[in-house]
């Protein structure tokens, strides 16, 4: 009779366990929203570039709807998944949409100088200006454009929309 309800006490354990887990597991990288896959109209939110070329991808390009509070809200907001260094958290992009993979980069520390999503702004049109504030320190302005190109700091491979 104890054993049995010992067995009983040791797997509604391990349920619980894996349940948290899982939970753990799914509160780290959120799954990916779905994106706004255009450029925002006028000034109905910030437009996000992410130019995946140098990791074998294209351009793509989100809106992030109304006033995002920063350049890292705003790449969420198109709909873009953002991980972040295990020492740094988000204040260093190490990842966006799984890129590059945990196999090139581990996202421990900094990622390298020759290897890193480099962060740019530009007007709606404009020419791309190398951002001289963090993701999350900058607050971008409905109608503007943001930029994100993997490599050593080259400016996205399209003209802002």
């Amino acid at each position: 009779m104890f054993r049995h309800r010992r067995t009983a006490r040791r797997r509604l354990a391990g349920l619980l366990a894996a349940a948290v887990a899982a939970i753990a597991l799914t509160a780290v990288e959120p799954a990916p929203r779905a994106a706004h896959a255009a450029a925002c109209v006028g000034t109905s939110g910030v437009t996000v570039v992410v130019d995946f070329a140098a990791l074998g991808g294209g351009v793509q390009v989100g809106c992030a709807p109304g006033d995002p509070a920063t350049g890292l809200a705003a790449l969420q907001g198109a709909g873009f998944t953002v991980t972040g260094t295990a020492r740094w958290g988000l204040a260093f992009v190490c990842r966006i949409n799984g890129k590059p993979t945990a196999a090139t980069e581990p996202c421990v520390n900094t990622p390298s100088a020759t290897a890193y999503w480099s962060y740019w702004h530009a007007p709606s049109g404009g020419s791309w200006s190398y951002s001289t504030s963090g993701a999350s320190s900058y607050n971008p302005a409905p109608g503007s454009v943001e930029g994100w190109s993997f490599g050593a700091g080259a400016a996205p491979g399209i003209a802002a929309p």
